[in-house]
């Protein structure tokens, strides 16, 4: 009743965003609905367009002045400015090659009236605007010091322990956290320098996952040593009010967010996902996912139906907050199945809280983007593996939605070990059985080909500057080694070791995201959310009580949870 509530409420203060009199570059696609200008070829130099007092003759010349022009002309010496009428502004391209073939490589925004230069930019940034750095495009007041950095402390606070400093969980818990480092240099669209201190953070969670999935340990030390638990969860229940609260207020849907609702929308009115035209109008390619992303947000899309306005898509609001609440709920409960008694009421309190504090959660929130769906099925599979066909109904619905998930099947088809290859046979048949009956229904004209064509075939073929893959094409020949690496240690964690605890399967489950994650192409701050609800769970899981019983076998373990 409270999720439905809180729903509610976001629903019914979702308004339409205000009209901008001016272009706003963090308005416009990816990060909003605002359409660019349209661009009018202006082939008289010496002419002053109503409403200017800039010539384009004049225009070129303060485009010229441009750091990123300027920085583009060393690269390329005989580029040549084309001016275009862009609203009430100028828009000065330069392009290489001829006129029939010729390539755009640097652009610069220049205001009609004043001079100003308003945006100018190349190389990665000139087609992808995520570079540009544009402050609070995405997630907006997230991104301010005085959001970030309370966050910051609030995750760490309930779990520090002063009498033993140097806790493993401490380390594991301040990583994560670091990642913040990487995003403070790509909001200043220092692109290279931020994904390389991304790196770091995904190579040590990912080595730490598959230590706790392989060599588990129990630490001695209360998980939460000081604070009252009562404390923890008013914190918790607060902090979810609060992120509510910030995202019915100050937050943007961004282009995967409205591609959700779109898609929903498609469905109920009976529309093909992917026969091309996705959303006439909008300039988003929202037809990159499998059926059960844009199924996932029929609900929301049935109470607010989408009006084909990008400025006003409440249905998106309510899905980020109902995803991001009931993970943080499947965290209470998961908790309360990993530990018996009092410590699993600290683990469950502990591990929602967690997910509440982080910040990333709560950017990938405002942002409404479709992550959290994922984090949400996979503490689902999380709960349900103790049964064969639940778990096999929950990783086909995430592998459904987005793909990647489809990586875990051989770890949860094995589970824990109990009756390994009879659970996996099951878990099997319920697997392809959902994933046909999500994805057949959905299928093109063209069938299985120009489903992939539209979907995985697009996404690995996409170039992002957000990847060492990007960022180095010299070191190309080594990502299909990545992603084969990837696809073994999927295949290895299933098997070995043969009977594993919910904490080992985390632990392991987490491992195979990120070796996945870092493979891809393309990576962004959002995709940490498909891993951290099982990070937490392997890391949170280790500490336990010193009162508490002994450790069990994972034998053991895995029968009682």
């Amino acid at each position: 009743m409270l999720i439905a509530f809180l729903c509610a409420l976001a629903l019914a203060l979702a308004v339409p965003a205000q009209a901008i009199a001016t272009e706003d570059f963090t308005a416009e696609p990816p990060f909003g609905g605002q359409l660019p200008p349209p661009l009018e070829r202006e082939h008289s130099l010496s002419k002053t367009p109503t409403g200017f007092d800039l010539s384009g003759r004049q225009a070129i010349a303060v485009a010229h002045t441009a750091g990123a022009v300027q920085d583009e002309r060393g690269q390329s010496p005989s580029m040549y400015p084309i001016v275009f009428v862009r609203g009430d502004e100028w828009q000065v391209s330069y392009f290489t090659g001829p006129a029939a073939n010729r390539t755009e490589v640097a652009v610069a925004i220049i205001d009609g009236r004043t001079g100003e230069i308003l945006g100018a930019w190349h190389d990665e940034q000139l087609h992808d605007p995520l570079a540009r750095g544009y402050s609070g495009a995405i997630a907006q007041k997230v991104n301010a010091p005085y959001v970030w950095l309370p966050l910051c402390l609030l995750f760490l606070v309930p779990f520090f322990d002063p009498r033993r400093p140097f806790r493993l969980l401490h380390l594991d818990l301040l990583v994560l956290l670091g990642l913040g480092v990487s995003l403070f240099f790509y909001n200043r669209a220092e692109i290279t320098t931020s994904v390389v201190l991304t790196y770091p953070v995904l190579l040590y969670v990912l080595a730490r996952m598959l230590w706790a999935g392989f060599f588990p340990r129990e630490r001695d030390g209360p998980l939460i040593p000081w604070i009252p638990l009562q404390w923890i969860v008013i914190a918790a229940v607060a902090l979810a009010c609060a992120r509510i609260a910030l995202n019915i207020v100050d937050s943007h849907v961004i282009d995967i967010g409205v591609a959700g609702v779109v898609g929903a929308d498609h469905i109920t009115h009976g529309q093909g996902l992917y026969a091309g035209n996705f959303a006439p109008g909008l300039a988003i390619r929202g037809d990159v996912y499998a059926p059960f992303n844009y199924l996932a947000y029929v609900p929301f899309e049935l109470i607010f139906p989408w009006n084909g306005h990008w400025s006003d898509v409440p249905a998106a609001h309510a899905a980020a907050i109902a995803f991001d609440l009931l993970t943080a709920i499947g965290l209470w409960f998961l908790g309360r199945r990993m530990r018996p008694g009092s410590d699993g009421r600290a683990l469950g309190a502990g591990l929602a809280f967690a997910w509440l504090a982080y910040p990333f959660t709560l950017y990938t929130m405002d942002a409404n983007a479709n992550d959290s769906l994922i984090a949400m099925l996979l503490v689902g599979a999380m709960l349900a593996l103790t049964s064969a066909p639940a778990r096999g109904v929950m990783a086909a619905l995430a592998s459904a939605a987005k793909f990647g998930p489809a990586a875990l099947a051989p770890l949860f088809a094995t589970g824990t070990g109990e009756r390994r290859w009879r659970s996996a046979l099951v878990f099997g048949i319920f697997f392809v059985a959902v994933c046909a009956a999500l994805v057949i229904p959905f299928l093109p004209p063209g069938g299985v080909r120009e489903f992939y064509d539209h979907t995985l075939g697009y996404q690995a073929a996409r170039s992002s500057p957000f990847s060492v893959w990007g960022q180095a094409p010299s070191i190309h020949f080594l990502q299909p080694v990545e992603r084969v690496g990837a696809a073994v240690l999927a295949i290895v964690v299933a098997l070995w070791p043969r009977r594993k605890s919910a904490a080992q399967i985390a632990a392991l489950a987490a491992a195979v995201v990120i070796a996945v994650q870092l493979g891809a192409t393309h990576w962004f701050y959002f995709y940490v959310v498909w891993f951290l609800p099982l990070v937490l769970a392997a890391s949170l899981w280790a500490q336990r009580t010193p009162a508490s019983t002994p450790a069990a076998s994972p034998a053991a373990r895995a029968s009682a949870s």
